[in-house]
């Protein structure tokens, strides 16, 4: 549906875009007559308010749970506790299944940025003690980059420090395994330590 890009190209793009660079970037197989008129077909099928036009050029005015993605990995990049349903809105990419090359460093960014918020809430959330929301955390960073080591390591240092030794384990074994299947390495020894209990319980990060 050709609103539904025109959004998605608006919301990723967070500013004012003229009409040309828009049409050019939705529609790059068209020559520029017919992509102008797909985008104003775009925007005649969108509701009323959501695209604001000045002049040549088109901003959303509409809140997209994009915005409140980012304001929420900031806070936890920041060091602030996050609720079960931040950490719902944190572990999904944005766009699924879309492919084309205006939307591809924005799913690579953004899937950086919700892995690093997702792994920093789970450790500040693991030192204040609140271990249900740090393992759930810690569960959607890993899940998000199961390659990810800080992320497996402070997702078993919230398990240890609840006291839940077996899903330590349990998750240890599991990372192993999927780094020596996907990379042909082993964890760092001061984690399986951590787990064995043959060195310091530590979190990731400290």
């Amino acid at each position: 549906m050709p609103s539904r890009r025109l959004f998605a190209y608006l919301a990723l793009h967070h500013q004012a875009t003229s009409r040309g660079v828009a049409a050019a970037a939705l529609w790059t197989d068209f020559p520029d007559a017919q992509a102008r008129t797909n985008l104003r077909r775009a925007l005649w099928q969108s509701p009323v308010g959501w695209v604001v036009a000045s002049g040549d050029e088109l901003e959303l005015c509409a809140t997209v749970d994009l915005e409140q993605a980012h304001a929420t990995a900031l806070k936890a990049l920041e060091g602030g506790h996050l609720t079960l349903a931040e950490i719902e809105l944190l572990s999904e990419d944005i766009l699924p299944g879309w492919y084309e090359d205006w939307v591809l460093p924005a799913q690579d960014a953004f899937h950086l940025l919700r892995v690093q918020a997702l792994e920093a809430a789970c450790v500040t959330m693991t030192k204040a003690g609140m271990y249900a929301l740090a393992t759930q955390a810690g569960t959607a960073a890993l899940a998000g980059d199961p390659l990810r080591e800080s992320a497996a390591a402070a997702l078993i240092a919230a398990h240890l420090r609840e006291g839940n030794r077996y899903a330590a384990s349990r998750r240890f074994t599991e990372f192993e395994r999927t780094l020596r299947i996907e990379l042909g390495v082993r964890p760092d020894p001061a984690l399986a330590a951590a787990v064995n209990g043959l060195g310091v319980q530590r979190t990731a990060g400290t």
